[in-house]
């Protein structure tokens, strides 16, 4: 039954790509502090519609953005952790450690993509999705195949 780890190796692949989401959040540039200005100047020109004058107090963001880093070092280390233990999981129920190796790699790319273009507003090139394809071709080659070891299995029950 493939199936469950499968599944693991799925989870597990997009936890490491929310992980690394994370490490980016909280190390990378003033991206959370841009967010929160941004939010701010919404909720003031909602407020203030009539008004010509467009000022927002920008202290808030700057400390504010300081825990919103610290939570996101913690989802980050929260993520790889149980990242790790869904790829356990999966290793322990695929019937070769590299189809589940594969296939965490597979849902890691595909996921990052997604949270880099729905976060970071990302774009990829052409030659990134060329190499997905190929990522995904191989999988689906590793997953239609047999491990020789089943197929010995499956010829002395007959």
């Amino acid at each position: 039954m493939m199936l469950p780890g499968v599944f693991y190796a799925l989870v597990a692949g997009f936890l490491g790509a929310l992980a690394s989401s994370s490490a980016k959040l909280s190390l990378g540039a003033d991206y959370l502090k841009e967010v929160c200005e941004t939010a701010a100047l919404q909720i003031w020109a909602a407020r203030q519609e009539n008004t010509l004058v467009h000022s927002v107090d920008n202290t808030t963001c700057y400390w504010l953005h300081i825990p919103l880093r610290l939570l996101c070092g913690g989802l980050l280390f929260t993520c790889n952790a149980v990242m790790w233990m869904f790829f356990a999981k999966a290793l322990r129920h695929s019937p070769s450690s590299a189809r589940a190796t594969v296939t965490t790699t597979a849902s890691n790319f595909i996921s990052s993509a997604f949270l880099g273009y729905v976060i970071f507003g990302e774009t990829h090139v052409t030659l990134w999705w060329i190499g997905i394809i190929l990522t995904l071709t191989g999988l689906l080659v590793l997953h239609g195949s047999t491990p020789q070891a089943l197929q010995e299995n499956v010829a002395k029950k007959d």
